[in-house]
């Protein structure tokens, strides 16, 4: 169970215990969607320094990667019909307290548990006393990451499972092209790592395009059986139908909140090739970014389950942000990414909408 918030807000040592709760208070009765709102200008952000956060990959620090232009950081997500309070480490750092926090995914998800690490380490002062478990540096391939924060006795994890379902080799006698198989109706083999968790937040969509699947050789089976027609979309909706299942069989949601996030919006120009140009602001037009195929097929999942799972639907919120990306400020500036984020940045706002729904239900 998660504590009530009059014992988190008895916490926070900053004099400001009432105004904090009544805000709190005034967003949970409100049932405020706090997908739906804008960024605004805040001269008190970021929320902490990536360069002195040890989790935060030197490759999603864009600052010290020699980006100049800081205006990228002054942006906070406020949602239209409420009003929410502001970012309290310590208020969060309580509420996590002997809890295990799973994030499943590919690396979009891994910058979202970077994120919260960095998020919780400013409302602690001993900095040693937050640890990877096994001593890993963290890096694109490792399939499991684990930080520990020994005074509140609870560790924040991060699985990569890119698919969620189970990739495998190809079958004997399969064509030639077949280098790969994914297994749309048996969940990632490392599922069974995610069961025993307090929260757990999962996101895909972002390896399940052409030339991440076909051109590489990687091709669907359901039942044993290559189903070489298959469409991607199609075989996404079998991925989800299979995840949907596990979800009502396997995971005790008495005890674990689930979560599940929309896809994130990317920013490339299409034109002979692919090109990335970081703005230096938000775009005033969005051009449909706020909606994503792979969106609304995560939505309709999660809207037929018959457990309570909730919606981190985040694609309206990155639409706009084409000035939050990495580009060419990454640790490889030969390669422009308008896919990840920067830190600190857009993954923070996902961190602070995840914690005000943990605490307003």
């Amino acid at each position: 169970m998660f504590p009530s918030f009059q014992t988190l807000v008895n916490v926070n040592k900053d004099g400001n215990e009432e105004n904090y709760s009544s805000k709190l208070s005034v967003f949970s009765s409100k049932g405020c969607d706090v997908f739906d709102g804008k960024w605004v200008v805040d001269e008190s952000c970021p929320l902490y320094n990536a360069s002195q956060c040890p989790f935060a990959e030197h490759g999603f620090d864009c600052l010290a990667n020699g980006r100049k232009d800081k205006g990228y950081l002054k942006w906070r997500w406020r949602p239209k019909n409420c009003e929410i309070p502001r970012f309290d480490a310590r208020v969060f750092l309580e509420m996590l307290r002997g809890k295990r926090v799973v994030f499943v995914g590919d690396s979009l998800s891994r910058t979202q548990w970077e994120s919260m690490i960095c998020l919780l380490m400013t409302g602690i002062e001993d900095k040693g006393s937050v640890y990877e478990l096994n001593g890993n540096q963290i890096n694109k391939q490792i399939r499991h990451l684990g930080v520990r924060f020994r005074p509140f006795n609870f560790t924040v994890e991060f699985y990569r499972s890119i698919f969620l379902v189970q990739p495998g080799p190809a079958p004997k006698h399969s064509p030639k092209r077949v280098k790969a198989t994914l297994k749309l109706d048996q969940m990632d083999d490392i599922s069974r790592e995610w069961i025993d968790s307090d929260v757990l937040v999962f996101n895909s969509g972002h390896w399940w395009t052409p030339t991440k699947l076909f051109d590489m050789g990687w091709y669907f089976q359901i039942g044993g059986r290559m189903k070489l027609g298959l469409s991607i979309h199609n075989g996404f909706r079998t991925a989800l139908n299979t995840w949907q299942s596990w979800i009502e069989n396997a995971v005790n949601t008495s005890r674990t909140r689930v979560f599940f996030r929309t896809y994130e919006s990317t920013h490339w120009s299409h034109g002979a090739r692919q090109n990335c140009k970081v703005t230096r602001h938000p775009m005033s037009r969005i051009m449909g970014k706020q909606r994503s195929s792979i969106s609304d097929a995560i939505i309709t999942a999660v809207k037929n389950l018959t457990v309570p799972v909730k919606l981190l639907h985040v694609t309206p919120m990155g639409a706009s942000r084409s000035d939050a990306h990495i580009g060419s400020w990454s640790d490889n500036p030969s390669v422009p990414d308008c896919s990840h984020w920067c830190l600190p940045g857009v993954p923070d706002a996902w961190n602070e909408m995840l914690f005000l729904l943990l605490l307003s239900n």
